[in-house]
Parts: structure tokens; sequence; C-alpha cells
């Protein structure tokens, strides 16, 4: 590196350090990789934060032995397993956020490709996967004593659920969509014996050979309604009536976005929340060219999509509007941050989902503001060294961090003589917004204290502590859901933008943020959610709180 060079930056560093924090500067790649455990003994092959800052992982029973041995001689006795019958290691782990530990969880059937969400009452219900798995429900109800553990019930699931989709309901229940060659959805818990409804819109974005149409993306719409996306298109769903009550135009281009063509969507944040009518965009990323699964089959990877298509879901008459990224990216997620970018992290630059199937780590996330103008959205973050390919993970922290962990494109666990070996490791991506040089921006919490309930349209007071004067326009308090992760899709994840009603000095730093919180359970389905203050797009550490 030049000394010219060298002192530019320092040129460009004093200049800064010179001028009001009116805004936030960026350069062309930010962000901090650090590396929190070299193994956890377990490939996370899915990931769910609960509300006591503890991250449930769990990959699959059938891989066979796996690095981390269950505790005090514990076994698991699976006659139907398809590698073990009887097996000493853990598929599950619990993870510290707070201590940075982590400790070995017993489940007892095959959780491989599966899915869940977080009922209001905080508990993680996880459902499905292959073999003797395909039909249970599993319940995981969090503890401070590390004395709690997965429990499991049979035939909780009326169908067989493989690569299936859950959403949390308004009124509490989780719906489950799709999966392996079922083109239905059902309820947990039942509401009726039967318990499966028919949606051919499923078999319609089946194709042959390549099905193309596993883990749906699904969000609940302001209505009620549920977006339902697959392959190319995606429907809204009146789930209670079982009927489509709107069709979207297909994807330009035509190419697939679910699995295994694995793109990833997040819902947009949703604002001005006291509107009559309130406005919801879905961006949905990267994916695979139609035929890329066959092609990879037969060791031909193609380039993966470099596109994003965004639509207005609430528009009479919706139409996707394609953007370009930076680079290309099949397996890749995308996660919502306090602030209301999206960062797209993970995935490979050619192939697709299975088996040794994905070629070219994209090492570096990529983030999406969304509320810039349309060619000046995307800018790439600095690079991890540890390729995320198929079965990779990655969440929000409360701390602000996303930890990311997983990868294993094997049938089971391969550390030698492979192109990707097998990766046990955790990491956490730091955004730019956590430098040190936005201290004086970040609000600090000061109430209400974490676990807080909070209610449907009522008027909350968040005070907090701010180093700068705060301008009014430049604060928001956001709420952001905890999300199941899994295939590069995280199930339920929402962020609500309160804004702010008022903003009151009250002298020291100390100011009093007036919110109203959403107004009915088809915004904010009941439960536990992160609270952030965001100052001039520097979010405060999350607290939690309950919202009922």
């Amino acid at each position: 590196m030049s000394q010219t060079f060298i002192f530019s930056i320092l040129v460009f560093q004093l200049l800064f350090a010179s001028q009001p924090c009116h805004r936030i500067l960026t350069s062309a790649a930010g962000g901090k990789w650090q590396l929190l455990q070299k193994s956890i003994g377990v490939s996370a092959m899915h990931m769910q934060l609960l509300r006591n800052d503890r991250v449930v992982m769990f990959d699959r029973t059938d891989f066979g032995k796996s690095n981390l041995s269950l505790p005090n001689g514990k076994c698991r006795n699976d006659p139907s397993d398809t590698a073990l019958k009887v097996d000493c290691t853990a598929h599950s782990v619990e993870y510290n956020v707070l201590t940075n530990k982590f400790r070995p969880l017993m489940v007892q059937t095959d959780v491989w490709c599966s899915s869940g969400s977080i009922t209001p009452d905080g508990k993680l219900v996880q459902t499905g996967g292959f073999n003797d798995g395909e039909r249970r429900v599993r319940v995981f109800n969090p503890c401070n004593n590390n004395n709690c553990d997965w429990q499991e019930i049979p035939n909780g699931l009326a169908a067989k659920r493989w690569y299936a989709t859950n959403h949390i309901l308004p009124d509490g229940r989780q719906i489950i969509i799709g999966g392996r060659r079922q083109f239905n959805y059902e309820f947990f818990p039942k509401n009726v014996a039967a318990n499966i409804f028919n949606l051919p819109f499923l078999s319609d974005t089946n194709e042959r050979g390549v099905e193309n149409n596993l883990y749906p993306f699904v969000f609940l719409n302001v209505d009620g309604n549920l977006f339902v996306f697959a392959n190319n298109r995606a429907i809204l769903l009146d789930y209670k009536n079982n009927k489509v009550v709107k069709t979207y135009p297909a994807i330009p281009g035509g190419d697939p976005r679910s699995y295994p063509s694995t793109g990833s969507a997040v819902l947009l944040p949703l604002k001005n929340l006291k509107a009559a009518a309130i406005k919801a965009e879905v961006l949905v990323c990267g994916g695979a060219p139609k035929g890329s699964y066959l092609q990879a089959i037969r060791k031909r990877f193609v380039a993966a999509l470099n596109t994003c298509a965004r639509i207005t879901i609430t528009d009479p008459k919706p139409q996707w509007v394609m953007e370009t990224m930076p680079m290309a990216r099949v397996m890749g997620d995308m996660i919502m941050l306090p602030n209301g970018n999206v960062l797209l992290i993970n995935g490979a630059g050619s192939g697709t989902a299975g088996w040794e199937s994905g070629r070219n780590p994209v090492l570096s996330p990529v983030l999406y503001r969304p509320d810039n103008k349309i060619g000046s959205r995307f800018e790439t973050q600095n690079p991890t060294t540890i390729p995320r390919l198929y079965h990779s993970t990655a969440t929000l922290l409360r701390d602000g961090r996303v930890l990311v962990g997983g990868s294993n494109p094997h049938a089971f666990y391969n550390f030698t003589g492979v192109l990707f070996p097998t990766e046990l490791s955790l990491e956490a991506f730091s955004p730019d917004y956590l430098d040190a040089k936005f201290n004086n921006l970040r609000p600090t919490v000061v109430a209400p204290k974490s676990t807080s309930v909070i209610r449907y349209g009522k008027k909350l007071t968040v005070q907090v502590t701010i180093p700068v004067r705060v301008v009014q326009n430049l604060v928001s308090v956001n709420l952001v859901s905890p999300v199941f992760t899994t295939h590069s899709f995280s199930m339920n994840q929402r962020l609500l933008a309160l804004g702010n009603d008022k903003v009151t000095a009250l002298g020291k730093a100390m100011y009093n943020i007036d919110v109203t919180t959403p107004r009915s359970s088809n915004l904010a389905p009941g439960g536990y959610y992160l609270l952030f203050v965001v100052h001039q797009d520097i979010p405060s550490q999350g607290i939690w709180v309950k919202l009922q």
C-alpha cells in the first residue's frame, strides 16, 4: 500500500471527524467478521433465535455421528434411522449468544429439511422432516437453567411435511404449507379432524423432474391474507376460506426462485402503520436459471441469477420491478437489519441447492437499501473466508450482529477430500452501523425494560439516551420478529417501523420517544419481538417485548 494512498485515507478520516453527523458516509465495502466457534459439533442447517438470547440449531439425525456427544451417556435409539440405530451424538445444540457457549440437545426423530415458527408464548414449534420425522411436531420451551430440551408429539401433523414452510397466524396458530409432493396446507394446532386443505397453486408450480416449488416464500399481508410464492409466481391466499383472492404476474424472465433453484425473499419494512391503507412490498433475490438443477446433476454448473424482483403486493395492479445485484447468488440468505436495510449473505455464484450442486462461493455479503433510488440500493460488504453453501443459515441477533453458520453439501459429514468440507463453525457479521465511529449517534434504551408487555393500538413511550441532539424525523422505533431460518429462507421475518409520534428532550442526552403500537394482529401477530430504536440509521441494542 503506497504512502500516498495511506495519507489520502488519513485526510478523509480527519475530514469526516470534523463534520456534524447528520448522515452516514459509507465505504465501498463495510462490515466486520468474527469467528465465534471453530466447531459446535453440529452443522447448523436450521436456526431459531429465542426470547432468552439463545439460538437453537440442528441438522438431521441420519448424517451418522456428529462431532458432539450427548450428555450423561444419553443415546438416541431409533430403529428406523437410516444411518445409526443407536446414536450417542447430538444433532441439535443450544447456543448462548451472551456467553458464546453451547450445549447439546436431544432430538429423537429426523428433522432433516423441516420448518417451524415461534408461538405467541415464545415456544419454538418445529414441524416435519424426513423418514420417522415427517409427521412429527417438536416443541422447545426456552429456559435459563440448561434443563430444557426437545419434546416430541407423534402424528402432530396430518400430512407428511418435508421442505414445507410455516408462518405464524394472527390467531396464534401456525400454518404449514406445501412440502415434497404435498400440494396442500394444514394448521397446528389442528382446527378440524382432517386438517388438510388443497392448494392447486402448488401443483401448478411443480415442474416435472425438478419441483422448484419447495420451501415456498410465505408472508402475512396487511389484510390478513397470505402472500405465497413458489417457482416464479405468487398468489394471495385467503386461508380461512381456502380461496385465492389475487394472482400475481410471473417474475419477468420466467426463471425459478424457490428450492432447489434457491433464491430468497423478504417482506420489506411495513411503515405508516396508522394509515388507512398500508403498503406492503416483497423483494425476491437470486436463484438459478431454469434447468440448472438437472445441469448440476451432470456436473455442469450454470451461473446463478443476478437479479432481484420487487413488487407492491397491496397494489390493485401489481407489477414486478427488476433490479441487478452486484453479483449473482443462489442459496443466499436475506436478513432484515434493525434499520430496515436488507443483508444478502451466504450462497454460491453457480449451480443450485442439492448435494454437491453449488460452485463458486459468494464470500461477500451485499447490503440492500430499499429506500434509495433504484440503481443505488446495493453495496458490497467485506468478505468472509468461510464458504457457506448448501445448508447454511444466518439470523439477526439482539445486539445487531448477524449470526452465520452451517454449510454441508454432502449426504454425510465430510471434512477431507472434498471441494467444500462440512462446516461446523459459527461466525458473526457486524454491519457498519456497529462501528465505534457511530457511538455518538447510537441510542441506548432505558425503558421499557426487556420482556415488557405491550398492547395493540396503544401509546408507548420509549426512553433512550443518545449523546447527540436528536432531530425528530431522524429517529424511529422498529419491531423485528425472530425468524426460523433454513434453506435460504427466514420464515416469519417481519419489521414494523413505528416511526415516532413525538420526541421529547429530558436533559442530559435523555429523550422520550412516543409511538403507537400496531393496531392489529394482521399487521403483527402476537408474540415476542425485538424492539430497536434507530437514530440516523444507527440502531440501539434490541430489547425483547411481548406484543399481545
